[in-house]
C-alpha cells in the first residue's frame, strides 16, 4: 500500500478532500492568528499614547513594549494547557478554543478605553487581552502543528507542515499591508485617534470565520486511534517527562532557528534604518518583498524534505546561519539601496528556510500521538520565549553597549547549538504517526518515537 493511500473504507476523492480542508483550516487559522499577534507591534505607534500619558514618546513606546513582551511570557503557559487540551480532547478541539482565544483578544483591544476615558483601566485591558493573545498563540502553533503534520498523508508532511509558515508570513504581510494602506488613506491624526482600532476589528473577524471553518475540520485518525483508550496520563507533564530527550531536543533545534527567524523578520526593518540609515519607506519595502518571497519557498523546501529527508535540510541552514550570518549583517548594515538590501535579505531567508520549512513536521514526529502536541508546545514556547521574543531586545542591547557585531556571534552561536543536534538527531521522516501508517508497509520509522499508543 502506498503511504500517502486513503484511510481504509474512505473513497480517494473524499480523503483528497479531507486533507485539502485541513490544509486550508489549519493554513487560515495559524494566519488570523499570527495577523493578531504581530498588528500589535506594528500599530503600538499610534495608540500608545492612547493608553499612556506623558509627553515621552519613547516612555510610552516602551510601556506598550512592555506589555507585547508579556505576550512572549505567557507563550509556554498557552502551550502547556492547550497543548494539554489538544492531547486530551483533540486537535480540532484546541485548533477552535485557540482561534476563539484570539478573536476574544482582539475585540478587548479594539473597543479598549483610552485613558483619557478610563484612566489606567484601558491599559489593563489592553495587558489582559495582550495575555491571552500570548496563551493562544502559545496553544496555536501546537495544535496546528500536530493537525498539519498528522492530517498530511505520509510522505506529504514536510509539504503539510510547511504551511504554517507559510500562514504566519502570511499572517505578517496582511497586517503590513493593511498598515501601509492605512497610512496613504488617512491622516495621522485619523490613525492616533481611531484608526489603529479598525487592524483589530478586522482580526476578531477574520477569527470568527475562520472559527466556523475549524468547526468543520475532521479530527486526524492518529488521535482517534489513541483517543479510543482511557489514558489517564495522556498530554500530562508526567507523560512528557518520559519523553525528556526528544523535548530536550525540541529546545536545541528551535533554539538556532527562532533567533535566526526573528532577527531577519521582525528586526530586519529597525536594523537597516538604525544601522544602515536606510530611510523607513524603503526598509519596510524591503521587509515586505523579502517576507513575500519568503513565504513562496516554504512549500517547495517541504517538498524537498519529503524525498531527501529533514536533515540534511537543517543542516543547511545550520551551516549557512553559522557562517554567514556576520557577513550577511555586516553587509546589510552598510546597504546603501532597495535592491542591495533585498538581495542579501533574500540570502538569509533561504538559509532560514531549511528550518522554517520542516520544522512544525520534525517536532511532531518526534512524540508518540498520546503527548504529541504538548512534546510540541511546551518546549518550543520556553525556547521561543527565552531566545527568539528576546531577540531584538538582545540586538539593541549589544547596539546600544557600542557592541552591535557582537550581536551577529551571538545568532552564529545559537545555530552552532542548533547544529550539534541536527547532526546528533536521526532523521524523523520516516517516522508513523498512526497505525494506518504502521500497516501500510512503509520503511520503519527512525525518530525515537514511533508508537502512538
Amino acid at each position: 500500500m502506498s503511504s500517502s493511500a486513503a484511510t481504509p473504507g474512505t473513497p480517494p476523492g473524499d480523503e483528497r478532500r479531507r486533507r485539502r480542508l485541513a490544509l486550508v483550516g489549519g493554513s487560515l487559522g495559524n494566519l488570523v492568528e499570527w495577523y493578531d499577534w504581530f498588528v500589535y507591534a506594528s500599530f503600538a505607534i499610534y495608540f500608545a499614547d492612547s493608553f499612556f500619558p506623558g509627553d515621552n514618546p519613547t516612555t510610552q513606546l516602551m510601556n506598550t513594549a512592555g506589555i507585547f513582551a508579556v505576550g512572549f511570557l505567557m507563550r509556554p503557559v498557552g502551550g502547556w494547557i492547550l497543548g494539554r487540551a489538544a492531547d486530551r480532547h483533540g486537535r480540532k478541539s484546541a485548533l477552535t478554543l485557540t482561534v476563539t482565544m484570539m478573536s476574544v483578544a482582539a475585540l478587548m483591544i479594539a473597543v479598549a478605553p483610552t485613558y483619557g476615558q478610563a484612566g489606567y483601566f484601558g491599559a489593563v485591558v489592553l495587558l489582559l487581552a495582550r495575555l491571552l493573545q500570548g496563551m493562544s498563540i502559545g496553544g496555536e502553533y501546537a495544535a496546528s502543528a500536530t493537525y498539519l503534520t498528522e492530517a498530511s498523508a505520509r510522505d506529504r508532511r514536510g509539504l503539510g507542515s510547511s504551511f504554517q509558515y507559510v500562514s504566519m508570513t502570511c499572517g505578517q504581510l496582511l497586517g503590513l499591508g493593511i498598515l501601509i494602506t492605512m497610512q496613504h488613506t488617512l491622516t495621522k491624526e485619523q490613525l492616533g485617534s481611531w484608526g489603529w482600532r479598525v487592524p483589530f476589528l478586522l482580526g476578531a473577524v477574520f477569527a470568527v470565520v475562520v472559527f466556523w471553518l475549524r468547526r468543520r475540520l475532521q479530527e486526524t485518525d492518529a488521535f482517534k486511534e489513541g483517543g479510543a483508550h482511557d489514558d489517564s496520563a495522556r498530554g500530562s507533564l508526567r507523560a512528557l517527562w518520559e519523553h525528556r530527550r526528544q523535548a530536550g531536543l525540541v529546545m536545541a533545534l528551535t533554539l538556532g532557528g527562532t533567533v535566526a527567524y526573528y532577527t531577519y523578520t521582525t528586526y530586519l526593518t529597525k536594523y537597516l534604518v538604525g544601522s544602515a540609515g536606510m530611510a523607513k519607506n524603503t526598509a519596510t519595502l524591503v521587509s515586505f518583498t523579502a517576507l513575500a518571497l519568503f513565504a513562496v519557498l516554504q512549500p517547495f523546501a517541504g517538498m524537498l524534505s519529503d524525498r531527501i529527508g529533514r536533515r540534511p535540510l537543517l543542516i543547511t541552514f545550520a551551516v549557512g546561519c553559522t557562517v554567514g550570518t556576520y557577513p550577511i549583517m555586516t553587509a546589510l548594515g552598510s546597504a546603501s539601496s532597495y535592491w542591495s538590501a533585498l538581495g542579501l535579505s533574500l540570502l538569509a531567508l533561504v538559509i532560514v528556510t531549511g528550518y522554517t520549512s520542516i520544522n512544525a513536521a520534525v517536532k511532531a514526529e518526534l512524540f508518540p500521538t498520546r503527548v504529541r502536541a504538548l512534546g510540541v508546545a511546551l518546549p518550543y514556547a520556553i525556547a521561543n520565549a527565552l531566545f527568539g521574543g528576546t531577540a531584538e531586545y538582545v540586538a539593541l542591547w549589544f547596539k546600544n553597549g557600542g557592541h552591535e557585531k557582537a550581536f551577529f556571534w551571538y545568532v552564529s552561536g545559537c545555530a552552532l547549538v542548533s547544529l550539534v543536534t541536527y547532526v546528533l538527531m536521526p532523521d524523523t521522516r520516516n517516522a508513523a504517526l498512526s497505525r494506518a501508517e504502521e500497516e501500510a508497509g512503509a520503511p520503519a520509522p527512525t525518530a525515537a518515537a514511533v508508537s502512538a499508543r
